[in-house]
């Protein structure tokens, strides 16, 4: 390797060197640039103990000298390939792109300094700033108890899901749940530099959570009943722990999957939940024929309830009327009896007379009515 010496690079100390190099010919023209090159090589060998011994010394340099002929193009050229690679990396690391679901936070020399939006941006080369992508827009998962192939969060899975599913429930039976949480980065600067590893932070939480609230209920409630129940208290938990620990993140959803009962007495569970199921279905059965009974008869009943109702105050209405017609005539009859007596005599014949056949009238001096009836029969006249 050839070291130069930028003092002697310059027109005047290559004029000099030059010159007390090959005096002879420093008047007719330029000197002879293979000799330059050889005193440069030997001053190199000489400081670096270069010459090794022997008579083969000489060939040797006379041979060293003849292939360093190429030396300052090749160089150079290593020179130029090195200072486009340093280049080349200088504009790699001076720019990075943040997607469109994400931000950037800057760190330089491990220091945080800003926060970038989504776009094109420049940073310090040379790994001086570093920028982590935080996906803020975009809504991220952890599962529990099983794992989803292809996951890109590295929090998301473990390696043994199995055994975050098994939990203890208050009657002291043995459960295996799954659950999927749901969340979002909300504070990317206390996500990434305020909590050590966030993403497993949360998760242990999120266990912690879930057995608690698991330890709470029969295992009947967790397998059947009460779902809902758990995975609201178990979202109001987490997002209570997540703002007191200022993790960063927004809790957005709690959701349970599969809830089993361990394998050894999975076959006995089924049978007995297959019987609460008929068990079910039965009463469900009698409620709809319950549903589809009672309230026709009860319909039935009230309407009965009316009709007696309506036939009541008919009844009573009539003789209110009655009564009070009675009372009338009585208060007529008080003030002329005879009048009275007399018309409510005709009143009463054109009431009956109408629905006799035959009529007969006699005189109050008549003493006998046998020859006006007709007894000889049909062909009789009076």
């Amino acid at each position: 390797m050839a070291v130069i010496d930028l003092e002697k690079s310059r027109p005047g100390a290559q004029a000099n060197e030059w010159g007390s190099g090959n005096s002879s010919n420093s008047s007719n023209g330029p000197p002879d640039l293979d000799e330059v090159f050889r005193q440069q090589k030997k001053k190199v060998e000489d400081i670096f103990g270069g010459k090794r011994g022997g008579g083969g010394g000489g060939g040797g340099s006379s041979g060293g000298g003849g292939a360093n002929m190429n030396l300052p193009g090749g160089f150079f050229g290593i020179l130029g390939i090195a200072a486009l690679v340093a280049i080349g990396l200088l504009i790699y690391t001076a720019y990075y792109t943040v997607p469109s679901d994400s931000i950037g936070l800057v760190t330089r020399f491990g220091k945080y300094v800003k926060e970038e939006p989504a776009g094109l941006h420049f940073k310090v080369p040379w790994g001086a700033d570093e920028v982590t992508i935080v996906p803020v827009k975009r809504q991220l998962k952890q599962e529990f108890g099983f794992a989803t192939a292809g996951a890109t969060n590295r929090s998301q899975t473990r390696s043994d899901p199995q055994a975050q599913s098994q939990m203890v429930t208050g009657d002291l039976n043995a459960a295996l749940v799954e659950w999927v949480v749901q969340y979002r980065i909300e504070d990317p600067k206390k996500y990434m530099f305020d909590v050590r590893n966030p993403g497993e932070t949360l998760r242990d939480l999120s266990e912690s959570v879930m057995r608690e609230v698991v330890g709470d209920r029969t295992v009947d409630e967790v397998i059947t009943i009460g779902r809902q129940e758990i995975e609201d208290e178990a979202l109001i938990k987490m997002q209570e722990l997540t703002t007191k620990y200022g993790i960063g993140v927004s809790i957005d959803q709690v959701q349970l999957k599969n809830i089993n009962p361990p394998r050894p007495v999975q076959e006995s569970f089924n049978e007995v939940n297959q019987a609460q199921q008929e068990k079910e279905s039965l009463i469900n059965a009698a409620r709809r024929e319950y549903n589809k009974v009672v309230p026709l008869a009860e319909g039935e009943k009230d309407q009965r309830i009316r009709a007696a109702d309506g036939y009541r105050l008919k009844r009573i209405n009539e003789a209110e009327g009655d009564a009070a017609r009675f009372n009338a005539v009585f208060t007529e009859y008080l003030k002329a009896p005879e009048v009275t007596r007399r018309r409510i005599y005709i009143e009463t014949l054109q009431e009956v007379l109408p629905e006799l056949e035959s009529k007969i009238i006699m005189d109050d001096k008549s003493q006998q009515v046998l020859p006006l009836l007709p007894l000889g029969g049909k062909g009789l006249t009076p």
